[in-house]
């Protein structure tokens, strides 16, 4: 049991958790994605380049999608030059074997694919069924593997649907199984309207090992809307789940999901896994600085209780931009 640093909390180990946490940082894509303004593609690529300089290993950057559907996100073939010679790992969105092409092109040399556990937010995000989706993606996975690049596969609605309701756990195991019979590496299970709990947490990766999914292959991506996404996040790293998506400051939500509010605050997280004695290798204090300074770009202060904890009142606004 080690003595706090100030402004840090004591760190007190608990039995059977992972001893290292790998954060896969999601909000210079999937936070400013969600921006009403575009955030200028120079701010972006510094936010990237600043987030790097606080020890995350994984940004996920940009997003080949058509700027059609994410006009924030039309600058990726500016943006991912601009970052690409940072010593981290960059992943990237595809939807489609375009959007590969494009990343490929660029020397992404890990991208992702964005699937649904349900029929109603595969209609409205892909504007196809379930199995139509898994369809298109079977060539990208393909391609992608045979490039010896590195797939994840993000799968939406693991929990509630704003459409549907509750999600039946076998509903999500089946996508899950497929993603990965595919040739997934790894899959992010999201809680996209933020309505689970931990006992549900644990009842899907229970019924996930139960098929033969391994624990490595799995990370998670919760949202804070019922304040639950830490109370999740511990209940899969009591499972062995070493992969926690965040974003830095709590930006971001789901377009597409009217209920979801941000998703969880990379600080908040950190603060947590350094109590329980996890290494993340990030620093702490370099990270409220970086969420202050977009904050000030944004025009307005963090959802995270930990920024706004450590950084103090008028931080957010007053810092140069």
């Amino acid at each position: 049991m080690n003595a706090p640093e100030l402004g840090l909390p004591m760190a007190v180990p608990a039995e059977g958790l992972p001893a290292r946490v790998r954060i896969h940082e999601v909000g210079a894509r999937d936070g400013l994605q969600n921006e009403k303004a575009t955030v200028p593609v120079e701010v972006k690529a510094e936010f990237v380049r600043r987030l790097a300089g606080t020890g995350l290993t994984t940004i996920e950057a940009t997003s080949f999608v058509h700027p059609k559907w994410v006009p924030q996100l039309a600058d990726a073939e500016r943006l991912f030059p601009a970052v690409a010679d940072l010593p981290v790992e960059l992943p990237v969105l595809v939807p489609n074997e375009r959007g590969l092409d494009r990343a490929l092109a660029l020397g992404a040399r890990r991208v992702a694919v964005f699937a649904s556990a349900t029929e109603s937010f595969a209609k409205a995000n892909l504007n196809r069924t379930v199995d139509e989706a898994l369809a298109m993606f079977e060539p990208v996975v393909a391609r992608a593997k045979g490039a010896d690049v590195h797939v994840r596969g993000y799968l939406s609605m693991c929990f509630g649907d704003p459409w549907e309701g509750a999600v039946p756990v076998e509903q999500v195991v089946k996508v899950c199984r497929a993603l990965l019979d595919m040739g997934c590496d790894e899959l992010s299970l999201g809680d996209t309207i933020g309505v689970a709990t931990p006992g549900h947490v644990s009842a899907l990766l229970t019924s996930l090992f139960d098929a033969g999914v391994p624990v490595d292959a799995l990370g998670v991506h919760f949202h804070d809307t019922y304040g639950q996404a830490l109370s999740n996040t511990y209940a899969a790293l009591r499972h062995g789940v070493s992969t926690v998506d965040a974003s830095a400051g709590g930006l971001g939500g789901c377009p597409y999901a009217k209920s979801a509010t941000g998703n969880l605050a990379t600080e908040d997280l950190v603060w947590m896994l350094r109590g329980l004695g996890i290494d993340t290798g990030v620093d702490l204090g370099s990270l409220v600085a970086t969420s202050v300074w977009m904050a000030a770009h944004l025009g307005r202060p963090s959802p995270s209780r930990t920024v706004r904890a450590l950084a103090g009142p008028g931080d957010d606004s007053d810092q140069e931009k």
